[in-house]
């Protein structure tokens, strides 16, 4: 029978009490994860959100009806239980926090019963996570998951407090927003007294965020929900949260500096890890060309190596062929990797051609020097030694080698040198890699729309030498952007933002924006332009990702209290649903069979 908490008051959490309370009678309320009754004493495991205490029942001590509560507890009961602190009568719990002590009870109280759970709600369980995700609200209170909610609390807190003292200030923006279609795609929200219109949740408050620096607020900040309607992959939801900031009168520099000190912060605060101070700092072009990635993991070597001055001219047709129409070849070395059996190296090829490569050439150097090659005969031994020591290969080294357009061949190298760099084991997990990637291309060429679009957005500024070329060569500008990475992953990026009038007008001809589209879509931007812009940047970083990275984690599903899977579906609510008909002709909208 439930019961009601009246006259009892919580005077502590379950896992808050150490030998220190030994002697003291303490009110602790939660679920029971286990009971365990042994004739004339009953063992209670109590859990809530600061850990296990074990409950001692003996009637002499709790009286018969209590004793008789005791005996019918199960998993997932919530109970109250009134009793005095001892020093553990048995062995001491090492894996306990609460492990040498324990609650003998003179009082329990059934709050509330439980069905007994689809899976144990316990560390690390192993049941599949589509269960898990539909019972949200138990999986929710194992230990592993509290504990990266908590940290992600304690590092939202932590965030706030530096940009706070560092004189940002925490505003709102917008959520219903209007449309504007470059970049990924909106979720759009129907208006009922607008028909026909729509608003569309934010991929970002960048416009906002950008106008408050218009309006003199100087410093911003905002822990903010922002959407998109995009491919899911384990690092992204379609809803999702960003620590977002701007700030006046900087460069590159003042926004670094200060993301710097913020991430240092919050990794000393919330996880107990020191971050050397300044990060180090690579250009996209050089991040391409050492690891074929704009988010290199550099916890572990295996660059890239061009060779296309080493292989031009020799006799095989696959090298000198991608180099004839323009394209490159290059290679990587797998250390020790030189007696991978064959079945694992043609894993590697199909895992290369997922990535759009037509195959892999490889050396396999072996212990007494000599070399086995997929393209033997079609070079010479002398060209074969050339092509090794340019390698750096040694005896036992595996050489992989990607020859196409040069921007195939960075993606199919730097997403095969993860991959091995994972089954080899070389990116040690203790280790924490900062580092930032900045002067990305200001353009990308889209092959469908046959332009160019942003690489970010189209708010950012050029970097100043390259202004000239924004008619002439688009392709050669470089962006005053910058990414933070951290072990091969994008926490989060920004740019220096055009405050210039003129130089956004270019840059929307650029991107072949008319001066009437580009009106439509940012027209309230451009207008506040006129009436005085201070120089301004920022940056946003992914809260997400980071707690994911601090957590150690490999999903974001694990931070995130009521994630969606890849569907952009929600497993416990069944969102999205379908809506009632009125719902539907109130927003002057109908649904196409």
């Amino acid at each position: 029978m439930e019961e009601s908490m009246k006259g009892l008051q919580r005077s502590c959490r379950c896992g808050e009490l150490g030998v220190e309370d030994i002697g003291r009678t303490v009110t602790v309320m939660g679920w029971v994860q286990k009971q365990r009754n042994k004739g004339g004493i009953i063992f209670v495991d109590l859990r809530d959100r600061a850990g296990i205490v074990q409950v001692i029942f003996e009637e002499a001590d709790c009286g018969q009806e209590n004793f008789e509560k005791a005996e019918k507890l199960r998993s997932e009961f919530v109970a109250a239980v009134v009793g005095k602190v001892e020093a553990r009568s048995g062995a001491v719990n090492e894996n306990l926090a609460t492990g040498r002590i324990e609650i003998r009870a003179s009082q329990v109280r059934v709050l509330s019963q439980a069905q007994t759970p689809p899976f144990p709600i316990e560390e690390d369980v192993k049941t599949k996570e589509e269960l898990r995700l539909k019972y949200r609200y138990l999986d929710l209170r194992r230990p592993d998951l509290q504990r990266n909610l908590a940290l992600r609390s304690k590092m939202t807190n932590s965030i706030r407090a530096f940009l706070c003292r560092e004189g940002f200030l925490e505003i709102e923006t917008p959520i219903l927003n209007k449309s504007t279609p470059e970049g990924a795609r909106d979720y759009l929200v129907p208006s009922r007294v607008h028909p026909g219109c729509f608003y569309a949740l934010p991929q970002s408050p960048q416009i906002f965020k950008q106008l408050l620096m218009c309006s003199g607020y100087d410093r911003y900040f905002q822990i903010a929900k922002c959407f998109r309607d995009e491919d899911l992959r384990a690092d992204r939801q379609p809803e999702f949260t960003q620590i977002d900031l701007e700030m006046s009168f900087v460069d590159v520099d003042d926004v670094i500096d200060a993301t710097e000190r913020m991430v240092a912060q919050v990794c000393r605060e919330a996880a107990g890890l020191e971050v050397p101070l300044p990060m180090p700092r690579i250009t996209w072009q050089e991040a391409m060309d050492r690891f074929g990635t704009d988010k290199p993991d550099t916890r572990f070597g295996m660059e890239l190596v061009d060779v296309s001055g080493v292989v031009e001219g020799c006799g095989f047709g696959v090298f000198t062929g991608a180099l004839e129409e323009g394209g490159t070849v290059r290679g990587i070395n797998a250390r020790g990797q030189g007696e991978m059996p064959r079945k694992k190296i043609d894993a590697l090829v199909e895992f290369a051609r997922g990535y759009g490569a037509k195959g892999l050439a490889y050396i396999s150097v072996q212990a007494d020097g000599s070399c086995k090659s997929s393209f033997a005969k079609f070079m010479t031994p002398e060209q074969t030694g050339t092509l090794v020591e340019a390698m750096g290969g040694e005896p036992g080294d595996l050489l992989l080698f990607a020859a196409d357009k040069k921007k195939l061949v960075l993606s199919v190298l730097g997403a095969l040198r993860v991959e091995l760099g994972k089954q080899m084991g070389l990116a040690d997990p203790e280790k924490y890699n900062f580092l930032w990637v900045t002067e990305f291309p200001q353009f990308e060429w889209n092959e469908e729309e046959e332009r160019f679009v942003a690489e970010h957005h189209p708010f950012t500024m050029p970097m100043e030498e390259d202004l000239e070329l924004l008619e002439k060569e688009p392709g050669r500008v470089r962006a005053k952007a910058y990414d933070i990475v951290l072990n091969g992953v994008e926490l989060g990026g920004g740019s220096v933002r055009i405050f210039q009038s003129q130089v956004q007008e270019r840059m929307f001809e650029a991107l072949g924006f008319t001066k009437e589209k580009a009106y439509s879509q940012f027209g309230f931007l451009l207008e506040a332009f006129k009436y005085g812009v201070p120089p301004h940047a920022g940056l946003a970083i992914g809260l997400d990702r980071f707690v994911m990275l601090m957590a150690g984690v490999d999903n974001i599903r694990e931070v995130i209290a009521f994630p969606k899977v890849k569907d952009a579906s929600c497993l416990m609510s069944d969102a999205p649903g379908t809506v009632d008909p009125g719902q539907l002709e109130e927003l002057h909208l109908t649904l196409r069979s």
